[in-house]
């Protein structure tokens, strides 16, 4: 199927082709739970919140032809984001049918949608392949993670990791980065605080720049044809997002396959209705969120 593209999607601003990237596996296929949230974060690249429906909750019978499709592909392992995954009423079935198959990731604030369940939750340990969790703990230090989601959501998510880890599941930590920063500084600040909750100090940490908030537009430099091959090797662009991964949401009670977890606000990179259909398609360095995977090695995949 040919879609229709804006000639921003293949010519960058100065008119040179426009950096691409050529899906050569599936390796990953993540799910959209929806934009609904129990909490309202002003910086949410997800715009999510309470009640949001930009993009809609998920059901089984939603997720199980792609989950049947991925695994014809190849796939390796399920990969759920939000929103908040929790907020969706039939997510543990949906994680019981996918760990059935593949080793799952679930990307969660850990607070109160993910602690009211957490007996449901208890119940994935008994899957046969493992399902992991990833907590946003977005700094060491409560009062900058609370001005962001509000007063007491760093213990809350803190207290969900802490259950998580004690229920046996595989955890990590998603941290926001500043460009300035010290890495490793902050780093060994995350560790005294796993320390401090009894977390092994070895927690795996996933940095991440502001990606903003959906429908952004920043003030970064455009990614040509040349830039991908002068600055990135084969390897390099083989370990994009979008050369072995697709994002299913859904959206105007449909079903649609996009190019990876980041694009979801452009309709642009909507690549069908199928994961057969949206692997054909090469996929368009134009997003201003494409330049961080360019520039931090940025991914939302643990693969």
């Amino acid at each position: 199927m040919e879609l229709i593209r804006s000639q921003d999607w293949y010519q960058t601003r100065a008119g040179d082709p426009r950096g691409y990237i050529q899906p050569h596996q599936l390796r990953e296929l993540w799910f959209h739970t929806g934009t609904a949230c129990n909490l309202s974060c002003d910086f949410c690249l997800e715009g999510s919140g309470p009640g949001d429906k930009r993009l809609e909750l998920i059901t089984l019978a939603d997720a199980e032809p792609f989950i049947e499709e991925a695994l014809a592909l190849g796939v390796d392992q399920f990969s759920f984001t939000g929103g908040e995954p929790f907020v969706a009423k039939q997510i543990v079935a949906i994680l019981q049918r996918a760990a059935s198959h593949r080793p799952c990731l679930v990307l969660t604030n850990g607070t109160d949608a993910l602690q009211q369940r957490i007996s449901q939750v208890a119940t994935l340990r008994d899957c046969a392949h493992p399902v992991r969790f990833r907590i946003s703990i977005d700094a060491p230090v409560a009062e900058q993670h609370d001005l962001g989601r509000g007063t007491g959501s760093f213990k809350a998510a803190m207290t969900g990791l802490q259950a998580l880890h004690r229920l046996g599941f595989e955890v990590s930590v998603a941290r926001h980065m500043a460009a300035d920063e010290d890495s490793a500084l902050v780093e060994q600040q995350y560790r005294a605080l796993f320390e401090e909750w009894g977390l092994p100090q070895e927690l795996p940490l996933v940095a991440f720049p502001d990606f903003l908030p959906p429908g952004s537009s920043a003030d970064v430099p455009d990614i040509s044809e040349n830039c991908m091959t002068q600055y990135q090797t084969e390897q390099n662009r083989l370990n994009y997002m979008c050369a072995f991964s697709k994002m299913v949401v859904k959206q105007n009670n449909r079903m649609r396959v996009y190019a990876c977890t980041l694009v979801d606000d452009d309709s642009e990179y909507d690549l069908g209705g199928t994961l057969y259909e949206a692997m054909e398609h090469r996929v368009s360095m134009k997003h201003h969120r494409c330049f961080s995977c360019f520039r931090f090695g940025a991914s939302c995949s643990e693969l």
